[in-house]
């Protein structure tokens, strides 16, 4: 299932579509951006996804202004299954210290730290992180407010836990159509509850293309200026 969510100019979150795709092919992802293009959608400032390489390469097609950001929390999972389980507690720790740092100089000396500490040893799970630096701290660049929302995918993840537990009930949809139609409805009805995100006055500045520096904004778009 290719799921799409956005946050609007007033900060609330929306589900924006939603299509049974081929295992995340950039096919598939293509022609789900495209169905968004062509309804009117504008490229996304920012978005936020896993390693699905489909879903990347699609954007930078369809979108190629678009920023990318890499979830967090499947990139440590990623980087821990390379690692011997001795090892995961303290890469877990180190890994912590690169996204919870207070701006961007600070994330990239804990890079550094990480690399200095597990390269020698662990080189292959090291670049996982050196090798998207970039993507994996891309959310520096906005709100300190919006820093939560933006590191993690966890806002479709937690909405789709709700979802596998109803689907699997069900044992079997009957159909690919049908199983589409029971999974937006769940997901439509779950986004009632769907709190907004920190500082939505904010949003639309980040849409207008204000610059933000260690979080706080530093240049107002011309059209906000006073």
């Amino acid at each position: 299932m290719l799921v799409l969510m956005g946050v609007r100019a007033d900060g609330t979150k929306e589900l924006i579509a939603m299509a049974d795709g081929y295992r995340e092919s950039a096919d598939s992802w293509a022609d789900l951006l495209r169905d968004c293009r062509r309804r009117g959608m504008r490229a996304p400032v920012l978005a936020v996804g896993d390693g699905a390489l489909g879903f990347w390469k699609a954007l930078a097609e369809v979108f190629p202004e678009a920023r990318h950001q890499r979830c967090w929390v499947h990139k440590i999972a990623n980087v821990l299954n390379a690692l011997p389980k001795s090892a995961q507690p303290g890469a877990k720790k180190a890994l912590r210290e690169i996204y919870n740092a207070e701006d961007r100089e600070h994330a990239l000396k804990a890079v550094e730290a990480f690399e200095k500490t597990y390269g020698a040893k662990f080189p292959k799970a090291v670049k996982k992180i050196t090798d998207d630096a970039d993507e994996l701290l891309a959310f520096y660049d906005f709100p300190a407010e919006h820093w939560i929302h933006l590191r993690t995918t966890n806002p479709i993840a937690s909405t789709f836990a709700t979802v596998r537990l109803r689907t699997k009930v069900t044992r079997g949809a009957g159909s690919a159509a049908a199983a589409l139609a029971m999974v937006f409805k769940l997901v439509e009805s779950a986004q009632a509850r769907w709190r907004a995100v920190n500082a939505p006055h904010l949003v639309a500045l980040v849409r207008a293309g204000a610059r933000f520096e260690r979080g706080h904004l530093v240049q107002r778009p011309e059209a906000h200026a006073a």
